[in-house]
């Protein structure tokens, strides 16, 4: 892919991330790493399971050597691997399977997100999916230290689930689209 996609991609990452993640607060600890500029992003261009594999390997290895202060968390964008939420959803086993392999269980997770993101007992367009829908498909490396710190700081953090659907509920389908999440305000 050109650099100019990867471009694109991440623009389109970062609008989604401003708009809905940090916008409608649905992770109350995303807007102190991003605005103190920790947050990673990078594109894979792999179109098999392997080759995403691959290079999730190595952005959990560069995320593990990286400063904190420097880089806090990744986001690994794979738009043409795992376009399928089902596909996607049996891939995590193999994220899990390369943390631990990596001896890197307890130090860093991985979050999943994904533009046909569905829970367990839902419709695929209820909005309650949305809290984990993302412009492309797209893994979220996180330092569990990260996660301790902000918990700690972060009073109720087992009410955010429910806390988010009611937002998304209250915003509804016509609110989602007014975010214009689909890329279009990012290549303007």
């Amino acid at each position: 892919m050109t650099t100019n996609t990867h471009e694109h991609l991440i623009a389109t990452t970062r609008q989604w991330l401003e708009r809905a993640v940090i916008g409608l607060n649905l992770c109350p600890f995303a807007k102190a790493a991003y605005v103190k500029q920790r947050v990673r992003f990078t594109v894979s261009d792999a179109t098999t399971d392997e080759a995403l594999l691959d290079d999730l390997i190595l952005a959990l290895q560069d995320l593990h050597a990286a400063d904190p202060a420097e880089c806090e968390t990744t986001l690994l964008i794979h738009p043409h691997a795992l376009t399928d939420f089902l596909d996607y959803n049996d891939f995590l086993d193999a994220a899990d399977a390369a943390l631990d392999a990596l001896g890197l269980t307890g130090v860093i997770q991985v979050a999943s997100f994904h533009p046909q993101y569905q829970f367990s007992g839902t419709e695929p367009d209820d909005i309650e999916n949305y809290t984990n829908r993302a412009p492309y498909p797209l893994l979220h490396l996180l330092r569990e230290d990260s996660i301790e710190q902000a918990v700690e700081s972060y009073p109720d953090v087992d009410d955010i689930p429910a806390r988010n659907i009611a937002a998304l509920k209250k915003l509804g389908h016509a609110g989602w689209a007014r975010l214009q999440l689909d890329g279009t305000a990012a290549a303007e």
